[in-house]
């Protein structure tokens, strides 16, 4: 994993844009930038998963773990919750189809698209107990807490996800 300077954070890419002539200036399945303002975004693959679920820019994904199950995999992500683990990726950038890839952000004030599942500002926010593209208020312990609610009302979040 490496930085990545001057990105493109709204691009998607295909396959053939990481491997062609144009593969030196594409950035690589995760890496990462840190924009001028501290937001910090992460590169991924995206994966429409089982429901599937269109990619849009705003909202939520989840790393992509089929039928729930996680492999391990950390550069490939979905917005279909019930392909995931119940863990938080970042918030899409893009809304890149089916085996694009895109920037997610990761860290740092964010908008979304879709409101929260539930919640009032200040509360911890997890992938557990929301819908596709959106995070819940974190009710257990064993929640991975992935952002926290700025003004819940706007849906402005300070993501926190895991990389």
């Amino acid at each position: 994993m490496t930085s990545f300077v001057g990105a493109n954070i709204t691009k998607t890419y295909t396959a053939a844009d990481l491997t062609g002539a144009e593969s030196g200036k594409a950035p690589r399945l995760g890496d990462t930038y840190e924009s001028y303002d501290g937001k910090v975004y992460k590169f991924v693959q995206y994966d429409t998963g089982a429901g599937p679920v269109a990619a849009v820019s705003g909202n939520v994904c989840y790393y992509y773990a089929p039928g729930g199950v996680s492999a391990g995999a950390t550069g490939v992500v979905t917005s279909d919750l019930s392909d995931s683990a119940g863990l938080g990726a970042g918030v899409l950038q893009a809304a890149p189809a089916d085996g694009e890839y895109c920037w997610i952000q990761i860290k740092g004030p964010a908008t979304l698209t879709t409101a929260l599942t539930a919640g009032a500002d200040g509360n911890a926010l997890t992938a557990v107990g929301s819908t596709d593209g959106t995070l819940d208020v974190s009710a257990l312990v064993t929640d991975s807490i992935v952002a926290y609610a700025v003004d819940a009302s706007a849906k402005i979040v300070m993501c926190d996800f895991p990389y």
